[in-house]
């Protein structure tokens, strides 16, 4: 049987200066509280085992630089033996700076690959002006990474994606598929031959941008869709960020609902047989103690 990584390898219990942090000693414990949400989430959904092989998927952005981060750190620690290789999708984006994430790659020592697919032009080419590009430019990012994995014997793709994102993909199907639906923690791909990782399914996006501010990450802009300001998910994204000002803590427990589902109380007649429902007239009747 695969040994996961346990909690107790990853957890810090002390929040001690961390070496690989800048600043104030408030940027230390923050390093240190995000290695702990990391370590929780990777331990409560079994995402690495011994001898996994894990793509770590770096874009350049703040999520991705701070998922590096974290794998890296907990890699030191853990009892039991796991590869990582940073891979970045060169998707040939006028302007890219092409030597950014080699550059710090290399100066971390931190094996990656590059993989250079002009989805670009594709995208630019068959998405009418005005229009997101979002949905077909993810769609052709994720083909060319599961290709890719399958190639180089990648046992886990690891995505940057936060408990923001989860929260805010759940609205996004809420609202506009009519279907209560996220991004899991863990996830097998259609075709049941990858295991896709979110190890930062814990970590709100406020910490992450304190995290990257303080680590000073290199981040490279998204030209291809970072300026489109009418996307549903930012709309969405401002929904969210005006709760947390208005009722703190209200994301926070959307995100722990997603983890306590109760089909019986929900109308979902493939996941829960209502049908069979019926009364029990003779059923032992509930005692006060």
């Amino acid at each position: 049987m695969s040994r996961s990584l346990p909690l107790h390898v990853l957890d810090d219990p002390a929040p001690r200066r961390d070496p690989t942090t800048r600043g104030s000693g408030e940027q230390a414990k923050l390093a240190v509280h995000l290695r702990r949400q990391v370590g929780q989430a990777i331990a409560d959904y079994g995402m690495i085992q011994a001898g996994d092989k894990v793509m770590v998927c770096l874009s350049g952005g703040k999520d991705s630089y701070t998922l590096l981060d974290m794998l890296l750190q907990l890699q030191k620690k853990a009892p039991v033996p796991f590869e990582l290789v940073a891979v970045n999708l060169d998707q040939k984006q006028p302007g890219f700076p092409e030597h950014v994430l080699p550059q710090y790659l290399e100066a971390l020592g931190v094996p990656f690959q590059i993989i250079e697919q002009d989805t670009y032009s594709v995208v630019s080419r068959v998405v009418p002006e005005g229009k997101t590009m979002c949905s077909l430019c993810s769609r052709l990012r994720r083909g060319a990474l599961y290709a890719h994995a399958a190639k180089h014997g990648f046992t886990k793709i690891a995505l940057g994606h936060h408990r923001d994102d989860m929260v805010a993909t759940f609205f996004m199907n809420l609202f506009h598929h009519a279907k209560l639906a996220a991004m899991p923690p863990k996830l097998l791909s259609d075709d049941a031959r990858h295991v896709v990782i979110r190890p930062l399914a814990y970590v709100r996006e406020a910490d992450i941008v304190a995290h990257a501010q303080a680590r000073r990450f290199p981040i490279i802009p998204c030209n291809l869709c970072g300026s489109q300001e009418n996307l549903q998910r930012r709309r969405i994204g401002q929904m969210l960020q005006q709760w947390d000002r208005d009722t703190p803590g209200r994301v926070d427990q959307i995100a722990r609902a997603l983890a306590d589902v109760r089909p019986a109380q929900l109308a979902d007649p493939k996941l829960f047989d209502f049908a069979a429902l019926a009364a029990r007239p003779h059923a032992d009747a509930p005692t006060d103690g």
